[in-house]
């Protein structure tokens, strides 16, 4: 019998888990690398279970997330402008959006959060309430391990499981990363330019329409909310962009 979600018995779970991830082909060595000495961590269950209703209006959290960024983006702008170039060519997506998602998540990739993540994800695809959605999250998790883009040991972001400068599921770092700056590593800890064209080929993948603006009601609009579903946390990345677009 398959140890169930929160049965009582996380090791024996876990157990159970490997035997399911060696059987969808994960290697023995991602396995043992990624799930060694993993143990339940009460802190991510108690934030889980106590996560708030973003109640935010648009003005507040506009008010209080862009302007503090908005000099450090325009630098960003000038900094990586070859690289954004580039990536527009390849994706279509403007550097502007990118860098406005970039601020949000993580300060530019200063804040990539402290949670390590395979423990994060193991907790929770154990915990009943999400099960089946972290538990496929944490194959992902293993698979980027066994790829050869991140170590274990480097995994840490969100208490959720997001990983990288702009904050990517497991799922989605598998499906739309890209080594961008060609070292043979999908790498979106520390490599600016993966961390960027991997953003834009996610948005590109749900839509993007080249040389299209992202007002609210645009297409575009519609996939930034692919991005992220909170109504006021997408208009704050489209207010941001079209701030860091007028920048001097």
């Amino acid at each position: 019998m398959a140890a169930t979600c929160g049965s009582g018995n996380f090791q024996a779970w876990l157990d159970d888990f490997k035997n399911d991830a060696a059987a969808k082909g994960i290697s023995q060595a991602a396995i043992s690398a990624g799930l060694a000495g993993v143990t339940l961590d009460q802190g991510v269950l108690s934030r889980d279970r106590s996560q708030r209703v973003f109640n935010q209006s648009f003005e507040e959290f506009s008010g209080r997330m862009v302007p503090p960024r908005l000099t450090r983006g325009a630098n960003m702008m000038k900094q990586y402008g070859s690289v954004l170039g580039r990536i527009e060519e390849s994706y279509g997506v403007p550097g502007e959006v990118l860098v406005a998602i970039w601020g949000l998540e993580t300060d530019y990739g200063v804040n990539v959060g402290k949670f390590p993540t395979i423990r994060s994800l193991a907790t929770l695809a154990y915990d009943c309430r999400r099960s089946e959605e972290f538990r496929a999250q944490l194959m992902d998790a293993l698979r980027i391990v066994e790829r050869g883009d991140l170590a274990p040991s480097e995994m840490r972001g969100a208490w959720a499981g997001e990983l990288g400068q702009t904050q990517f599921m497991p799922s989605s770092y598998i499906k739309y990363a890209v080594d961008f700056d060609g070292n043979g590593r999908r790498d979106l800890l520390r490599s600016a330019p993966d961390v960027l064209a991997s953003t834009a080929n996610y948005l590109a993948s749900y839509g993007w329409q080249r040389g299209k603006d992202w007002e609210p009601g645009s297409a575009n609009f519609a996939v930034i909310q692919q991005w992220n579903k909170s109504e006021v946390y997408a208009k704050t990345i489209g207010y941001f962009a079209s701030q860091l677009a007028h920048a001097p």
